[in-house]
């Protein structure tokens, strides 16, 4: 169930980050539709990422992580913007967050 969770989190990062950019596509001239598409992506990222059996909290505790990780990574190779050090060593320190809440409770 863990592996399954963790897909459907990377599945739920990717529709919330790419709802976002093509929302932001739209709103910088490429009009309504591609804000309609985003704005479905986003409604799909919502019943993907609940569709997760844990309690809330740590369901978006670990999601967090997972989406921290895409965003980078998808302002890096989609958008191709330079990503500082710093901000790849607050990611790390985001998804060792996201552990401690994912096994947490077995400390």
């Amino acid at each position: 169930m863990v592996l399954v969770a963790w897909m459907t989190f990377l599945a739920a990062a990717v529709l919330e980050v790419a709802g976002d950019a093509v929302i932001r596509k739209g709103l910088r001239g490429s009009g309504l539709a591609l804000i309609a598409i985003g704005f479905a992506m986003l409604g799909c990222y919502g019943v993907v990422v609940n569709s997760v059996k844990w309690d809330f909290s740590r369901l978006l505790g670990v999601y967090v992580a997972v989406f921290a990780v895409v965003s980078v990574v998808f302002g890096r190779f989609v958008f191709g913007e330079d990503v500082p050090v710093s901000t790849w060593i607050g990611v790390a320190i985001i998804v060792a967050g996201g552990l401690v809440v994912q096994f947490g409770t077995n400390l």
